[in-house]
């Protein structure tokens, strides 16, 4: 019989056939509610995970039938939703056959500053002190808050110095929401000369000088790579537009709060440096990619942008402030755009490079937070403010992200050339009871370098003839009564978990490694071997520098090992 002659699969009354298409069905209420949370926001594909925070922050789980709802609505599959939910920790995507998430989460931060802090204990105390079915209490990587170790969040509420007297206070009051620091908001900044710059430069300005001002200034970028600042906007400039400019406010490495830092107190400084680079390269939008361990910076940014819009210094919607979900790999730049593109954050393979082909395909401008406050203070001061600053024969400003066993953590402003001793120094010296063993000089994936490497420069440049770099400039001080062979196994477990799994080499090398770390001796060979290959054919940063930790205990704590 002829296919088209056959009876249908579709059928009304009794017998075979399918009264429903396959997969997952509609549901009506369920898609009446993700209507009413999007509202009349365009259903843009960019926006899937601005539309899942959404519904997660309302029903506090992504349910079936919502990200069905979701997937109706946008128009696109159910597996792109899905992929994308379950690939972000802050996101509690539920099939139907399992049960929602307690009402209350507690994240307790399990970095290194956080551990060697007491965050193990803490961890215990909060899992054998509360209800499992009313309180979730899970371990989470660095929420950038290392000077107030240990740290944990609840709900959205960050407790600095934590202990569990103090979480169930903050139960018992209901406090779950961020706390907003006091800033400079957009009449005191204006008030002393805010945003001269910027319309100046608007009426009458010539992009090429201010990019020669930068470059005078010495300014590098300030998220880790260490790219000369200015160089980058005629890269961008050099391709025909739209071009768009991204900001990388995911600073995930562990140890690493400068950005929240100068965020939570002068955020107009570098919103006005973050528009004076996007007039230099002629950029249709400012993304501004801010990570959710973040709250009040959210907040604030949020409210200032607003005030910028109400005031007529930039057009409703020219600054699209986007939320990470929990992923430490996009605070690599082509991962980054791929989470702002609504997607899953993957690195991309380049070349093509972002300044080429970025965000929707288009030439990219990205820059750090830090980066673009100096470039605000760089045309208002001059570029002396960095360049006449010198010390052990490096020129310019950084500043150190402080913390471990000093006893003033915090973020410190030094000459460039500063070392560990001056860093120290600057941080009010060792804290009691402890003497100096190594030190952290840039995030876990800096390594680790012991106490008698005390006189290098902290530095680009100066690091890799030891094996490292200089990052973030993420410093964590280790005492005499720390391990670093605990502390390098700390990093790679946090590896291991931030791997993004898209590449072999580091998805499969991380969890190797940490199983063989966790052996009474350590298999050196063995190790060496994994930590080459992991080097020489992982696709990002995070695979190519994770070994470093190895890498540097064996050289340097032999003894541990």
């Amino acid at each position: 019989m002829a296919l088209d002659q056959q009876d249908g699969v579709w059928k009304s009354g009794k017998g075979k056939g399918r009264r429903a298409t396959k997969g997952r069905q509609l549901d009506d209420a369920a898609w009446g509610q993700v209507k009413s949370l999007l509202g009349n926001s365009p259903r843009r594909r960019d926006l899937l995970i601005e539309f899942l925070h959404l519904i997660q922050d309302e029903y506090g789980q992504l349910s079936a039938a919502h990200l069905r709802a979701l997937a109706e609505e946008m128009r696109i599959s159910m597996a792109e939703v899905w992929e994308v939910a379950t690939f972000y920790a802050h996101f509690d995507p539920r099939r139907e056959d399992e049960a929602a998430p307690p009402d209350l989460t507690i994240r307790v931060c399990d970095s290194l500053s956080c551990e060697i802090a007491g965050s193990d204990a803490l961890f215990d105390a909060l899992t054998n002190g509360h209800d499992p079915a009313k309180v979730r209490v899970l371990r989470a990587p660095c929420m950038g808050r290392c000077d107030s170790a240990p740290v944990l969040e609840i709900g959205h509420c960050h407790i600095d110095h934590a202990t569990p007297a103090k979480v169930d206070a903050a139960i018992r009051n209901h406090e779950f929401s961020p706390k907003i620091p006091a800033y400079e908001a957009l009449a005191a900044y204006r008030a002393n000369g805010g945003y001269a710059q910027l319309e100046g430069l608007r009426l009458a300005g010539n992009w090429e000088v201010v990019q020669d001002k930068v470059l005078a200034s010495g300014l590098r970028g300030l998220g880790g790579a260490g790219f000369p600042s200015g160089k980058k906007w005629g890269f961008v400039r050099a391709n025909a537009g739209p071009r768009y400019l991204a900001v990388n406010g995911d600073e995930g490495e562990p140890g690493t709060f400068k950005d929240r830092y100068y965020l939570e107190r002068t955020p107009h400084l570098f919103l006005e440096g973050m528009l004076i680079a996007a007039w230099a390269v002629e950029a249709e939008t400012c993304f501004i990619y801010m990570r959710d361990e973040y709250p009040a910076v959210l907040h604030i940014l949020a409210q200032e942008i607003a005030a910028l819009e109400a005031a007529g210094i930039v057009k409703p919607g020219y600054i699209d402030l986007r939320r990470g979900a929990g992923a430490y790999i996009c605070g690599e730049e082509s991962a980054m755009i791929e989470s702002i593109e609504g997607k899953r954050g993957m690195p991309r393979h380049r070349p093509p490079f972002v300044a080429q082909v970025g965000i929707f395909g288009r030439p990219t401008l990205v820059h750090n937070v830090e980066t673009l406050l100096w470039v605000t203070r760089v045309l208002r001061e001059g570029p002396e403010i960095l360049s006449s600053v010198e010390k052990n024969g490096r020129k310019g400003l950084r500043s150190y992200s402080v913390s471990g066993r000093v006893q003033n953590p915090g973020v410190h402003l030094l000459p460039a050339g500063s070392t560990i001793t001056d860093i120290i120094a600057a941080a009010g010296g060792m804290a009691p009871g402890h003497r100096f063993k190594a030190y952290q000089p840039g995030g876990p994936s800096s390594g680790l370098l012991p106490a008698s490497m005390h006189d290098i420069p902290l530095d680009f440049d100066t690091l890799q003839p030891h094996g490292s770099f200089i990052g973030s400039a993420a410093v964590v001080v280790l005492g005499h009564q720390d391990s670093a062979r605990d502390a390098a196994l700390n990093m790679l477990r946090f590896f291991e978990s931030e791997s993004c799994g898209q590449c072999t080499p580091c998805r499969v090398g991380c969890e190797k490694a940490v199983k063989l770390m966790q052996a009474d001796k350590w298999d050196q060979a063995l190790l060496t071997e994994l930590s080459n290959v992991m080097i020489d054919a992982s696709i990002c940063g995070l695979g190519q520098a994770a070994p470093n930790p190895i890498k540097l205990v064996m050289q340097h704590f032999a003894e541990e090992i």
